[in-house]
């Protein structure tokens, strides 16, 4: 698949330079152009329509927002994320009124920023494809892309010896690893064995919360890594 192209419109160099080292840093993801006042902001893109931007809001010669609705009304597909120090009530209502992705005040944590990336890169890649191969969705699929998490404790009933409070223990662990874990990992994450991770996982496997692969560590023995369901 091809990596989601970037466009970074922030009109210090500097920060602009940081944020497209943070991109670089993502898996499936490359920056296009950087944009630092509303001349280059409109012709970047245009000419590039890339698939998300990364947008201040204050500029020395234009408003942040005032490019959203441009950006709206003139590239409907084009995703926004707001990365700002701007942290009026008003600017957060206007910005998410706009539609933007998410909203992220400077100065940007690296791990709050990768998390917002991984976050869009499922968003992105679910679109892409369901455009291909849906016509029609279902509210578990509208669940699914919104990052509505149905809680486990919604689930009508835990079988026996699964608890609610270890469970939802467990699947946050898993929520924070996008590259998968091990039940053995697990299990010292949350203070339990091994045995007892497997049985928590393998039960939000059943539920299709959590998916499950095979890898094979350094000395061949087979591994099951579980990873939240996309």
């Amino acid at each position: 698949m091809l990596p989601i192209r970037v466009l970074i419109i922030e009109d210090d160099r500097r920060i602009a330079e940081i944020n497209r080292r943070f991109v670089e840093k993502v898996n499936g993801y490359e920056v296009v152009g950087i944009a630092t006042n509303a001349e280059e902001a409109r012709g970047l893109t245009e000419v590039l329509r890339s698939d998300v931007l990364l947008l201040d809001v204050y500029f020395p010669d234009m408003n942040g927002l005032s490019f959203l609705k441009w950006v709206r009304e003139h590239f409907s597909d084009i995703d926004i994320i707001m990365i700002t120090a701007a942290r009026e009530v008003d600017v957060l209502k206007q910005a998410l009124h706009g539609g933007v992705f998410d909203y992220i005040i400077k100065p940007i944590m690296f791990d709050r920023f990768v998390e917002t990336l991984n976050r869009y890169k499922e968003y992105y890649d679910k679109m892409q494809r369901w455009v291909k191969e849906k016509e029609w969705i279902g509210q578990e699929d509208v669940d699914a892309l919104i990052g509505r998490e149905v809680s486990v404790k919604e689930q009508p009933m835990l079988p026996k010896g699964i608890q609610p409070l270890t469970l939802e223990k467990v699947l946050a662990v898993v929520r924070q690893c996008p590259e998968g874990i091990t039940a053995e990992e697990v299990g010292r994450q949350i203070g339990t064995s091994r045995t007892t991770a497997r049985r928590y996982l393998e039960y939000l496997v059943s539920i299709d919360q959590v998916t499950a692969d095979i890898t094979y560590g350094s000395v061949g023995r087979p591994e099951r890594v579980y990873k939240k369901k996309m």
